[in-house]
């Protein structure tokens, strides 16, 4: 009873009435939006004319999963996991974003949703407030501005029972429409939980391949600035031996010793290269200029990155290019070859052209698998359209 009657006494009801009064102002602008361009989509759509209208609805949609937040984090405390970004950034891809069609339909629903809350609820205070009064104001004000009839006492009752009514409707109401718009946001914003898992496998990906890449990236500097500085520095001190020893066979020894550190910085600086190419520091395009430039095979390159790939993603695109375009020169009997390279907030895709004989696929132990297996390792794919007597074209993906 005492839950019951202290309902409208609640925290919890004064919480949930000022969220569905401060989600209102972010609903009512999200659903002019996506509802009128919506509707002139689904028109359009009878004329040609709908589909780039529909794909603006989409992208809209998909935004308003942040504006729906603000007021639950402010007023409740309540949020959800942010959805994951599109991996790819087609009009394909806008269409059959499983995400803005469900954020696009929580849209349509919350708006009536928190509009009845916040409408209602306050009707229902205000004049219940005012009926159960009743019997105050046929005492205080003598049918002032008619607002008070000559009604007797107990003909003032009858209000009061209203008012108590409508006062006590009103947490329940509230509690209702809100819970209903927190069931819609558990089946339509919040990732299930396969969708939890893979989005957590995705981030933890991400994580541990920048981690990696930062790895090797400190390693590469300890090699670069610590041991070939130190082995320089031991080829130099062994020259100097070597000119001041007068024994043959002394110096015998310090010229092998010489001759092993050289190739031990050789092989060294060689790691240093695979780890991270020097040409990267320019940036993943001129790296790639580099690439073709240098290529025996006549190469053309074309490259458009509006936004910096991740240094994994750009180490594995040049060694991917170069691992291409050694088998072009070594393997394919080709007169000339093609690079394209285009990349996006989602990640990259590169294609490889030539004209020679074709026949490549992916061995076991091939430089083609290796590849194909770094390609998935960045959530990417790996494709060979190489028929025998040419010509060969290799299309692969990285992510972030």
């Amino acid at each position: 009873m005492r839950r019951l009657f202290g309902a409208p006494f609640a925290a919890r009801t004064w919480r949930e009435y000022a969220y569905a009064l401060l989600a209102t102002l972010f609903a009512v602008p999200a659903f002019v939006l996506v509802g009128v361009l919506g509707i002139v989509a689904s028109v359009g759509t009878l004329v040609m004319v709908g589909l780039p209208v529909l794909i603006g609805v989409l992208v809209l949609a998909r935004a308003s999963v942040r504006w729906h937040r603000i007021p639950a984090r402010a007023v409740l405390g309540w949020d959800w996991p942010s959805p994951p970004p599109r991996r790819r950034r087609s009009y394909v891809a806008v269409l059959g974003d499983g995400v803005a069609w469900r954020a696009l339909l929580y849209a349509l629903a919350h708006f009536p949703l928190v509009v009845t809350a916040a409408y209602l609820g306050g009707v229902l205070v205000v004049s219940g407030t005012l009926f159960l009064t009743y019997p105050l104001w046929w005492l205080v004000v003598p049918d002032a501005f008619g607002l008070v009839d000559d009604a007797t006492w107990a003909q003032t009752l009858w209000p009061s029972v209203q008012g108590f009514a409508a006062v006590m409707t009103f947490p329940w109401l509230v509690r209702l429409l809100v819970g209903v718009d927190r069931v819609l946001v558990r089946v339509l914003l919040e990732p299930g939980g396969e969708r939890r898992r893979i989005a957590a496998l995705e981030t933890g990906r991400d994580v541990l391949t920048a981690d990696a890449a930062r790895t090797l990236r400190r390693v590469e500097r300890d090699l670069h600035d610590g041991t070939q500085a130190r082995l320089v520095s031991l080829g130099v001190t062994l020259s100097r031996i070597e000119q001041r020893v007068d024994d043959p066979a002394v110096a015998g020894l310090v010229t092998a010793a010489q001759e092993t550190v050289t190739e031990a910085l050789a092989e060294l600086r060689d790691i240093v290269r695979r780890i991270h190419p020097p040409a990267l520091d320019a940036g993943l395009a001129t790296a790639l200029e580099t690439l073709a430039a240098r290529n025996a095979v006549p190469t053309t390159l074309a490259v458009d990155l509006p936004v910096a790939p991740s240094d994994a993603t750009a180490t594995a695109a040049y060694f991917a290019v170069a691992e291409l375009l050694a088998n072009v020169t070594r393997h394919a009997s080709a007169t000339r070859a093609e690079v394209r390279v285009r990349g996006d907030g989602d990640g990259l895709r590169l294609v490889v052209r030539d004209d020679g004989r074709g026949g490549a696929a992916v061995g076991t132990g091939s430089g083609l698998r290796g590849l194909a297996e770094r390609a998935r390792a960045l959530d990417g794919t790996f494709a060979i359209d190489s028929p025998a007597g040419g010509p060969t074209a290799i299309t692969m993906t990285l992510g972030r």
